[in-house]
């Protein structure tokens, strides 16, 4: 009979999760992919997809999950099947247990899933301003909190190197699952591994698909990503940084985003954590990559002022939507290359309120009843961000991006909201593998 190299992965989210369920409600604008359960779940087809990315990427090739192709000479069809099963990764109660039937009440662990962060976006333009058009409108998705733990299977016919080979992977440093892996979401860390080898009717017969089984544990061994550079950007705040919730509180009109981690432990939410969204980190780096390789460009008598998805490096280092080519015939699009990923620190409660008043431009007073406040983080923790660089971008592109990271370190590029007003001064170092 076929040798099946089964195994079964524990993974925890490092970083929150997005998995979107290709919908919208009358809450949401993205909702996340839920199971029977309506609890949080990664289908298996998502994670089929990533790691035959990183196959292809690493191994130059990806047949083994199956592929067409046809013999043109001998008009004969050479197409073939996947090798690799995958089942969907479902969540883990607080017994380290998935729940693969109907349940008929949810343990109070469970319904912490009930209501999960929402995270708020509004898109920038060049100039770092909101617009009134739907291209830089305000939207909202639903995330997966940080901590979230899943276990998923995975099955390989025959071939035990391929078998190691998926499982390496499964632990590279830039494995990521689900949407929104440049911006931050999707990093995950390999808890456990378990596996089996079937080799005879017998064992099949005996064997049992549920993830509860119990098999041979594995030694884990976390890697560095053979496709990426990473960097590390290390900064500490200066004096005062706000990253905008959007909301206010019984203090401000204005405040930071919190979030909550999901704690196996204690069995509940973490009280809630201050948070560094990649999303916009990125979107600064971003804007600033285009400004220094427009500067390049000038240096070199070269006429060239792009900025957005015009701009050359922004295009191969942060991807760019489809569009249709030069011909109308093909749309080229491409995903990000650099990844970000989001930072979380404990509340020690350390802020400072400001109070404001709107101003008449005309007569130089104040508006009546437009005084407003707004609440900064004032707590100077160290922070690291991970950033990694998918290998084999042109050297230009990386060096604009590399001295966007200089700014950040010098100061001289502010992170987060308000930064107008003098918030969001950072300082540090980074460096890169």
């Amino acid at each position: 009979m076929t040798r099946r190299h089964i195994a079964h992965i524990t993974i925890k989210a490092d970083t929150p999760l997005k998995v979107g369920s290709n919908g919208s409600d009358f809450l949401q604008d993205s909702p996340i992919q839920k199971d029977w359960n309506g609890l949080p779940m990664i289908l298996g087809t998502s994670i089929a997809g990533v790691l035959r990315k990183h196959y292809r990427d690493v191994y130059d090739n990806d047949d083994l999950f199956g592929f067409q192709r046809m013999d043109e000479k001998r008009e004969k069809d050479l197409s073939e099947g996947s090798h690799v099963i995958f089942s969907n990764a479902l969540l883990l109660d607080e017994n380290k247990r998935v729940n693969e039937g109907l349940l008929l009440e949810k343990t109070p662990f469970l319904k912490l899933f009930d209501n999960l962060p929402i995270r708020e976006h509004t898109k920038i333009d060049h100039r770092g301003v909101t617009g009134s058009s739907k291209e830089y409108s305000k939207f909202d998705e639903e995330v997966v909190y940080k901590g979230t733990e899943f276990k998923f299977s995975i099955e390989v016919l025959e071939d035990s190197n391929v078998f190691k080979k998926l499982l390496e992977l499964l632990q590279s440093s830039s494995f990521r699952l689900g949407g929104g892996s440049t911006k931050g979401f999707g990093k995950f860390k390999v808890l456990e591994i378990s596996t089996v080898i079937i080799e005879t009717p017998q064992q099949l017969a005996d064997y049992s698909n549920s993830l509860n089984s119990e098999l041979k544990r594995v030694n884990l061994s976390t890697t560095k990503s053979k496709s990426h550079t990473e960097y590390r950007l290390i900064i500490k705040p200066d004096d005062f940084f706000m990253f905008g919730s959007g909301f206010g509180d019984d203090e401000a009109d204005q405040t930071p985003v919190y979030e909550k981690v999901v704690d196996y432990k204690s069995r509940e939410l973490t009280d809630k954590q201050i948070l560094i969204p990649a999303s916009s980190v990125k979107g600064a780096l971003s804007h600033r990559t285009a400004f220094h390789y427009n500067k390049e460009m000038l240096e070199q008598g070269k006429d060239y002022t792009q900025v957005d998805e015009k701009n050359d490096a922004v295009k191969a280092l942060f991807g760019h939507k489809k569009e249709l080519s030069e011909d109308k015939k093909t749309e080229l699009g491409q995903k990000g290359k650099v990844m970000f990923s989001d930072c979380f620190k404990e509340d020690k409660e350390e802020t400072k309120v400001f109070d404001h008043v709107a101003i008449d431009r005309f007569t130089g007073g104040g508006i009546d009843g437009a005084l407003f406040q707004e609440k900064t983080i004032a707590q100077r923790d160290e922070w690291s961000i991970e950033i990694l660089l998918e290998n084999g971008v042109e050297e230009p592109f990386v060096k604009a991006f590399e001295q966007s990271l200089d700014d950040v370190c010098s100061g001289m590029l502010a992170l987060g909201g308000a930064t107008t007003k003098g918030h969001g001064v950072f300082s540090g170092t980074w460096s890169k593998s």
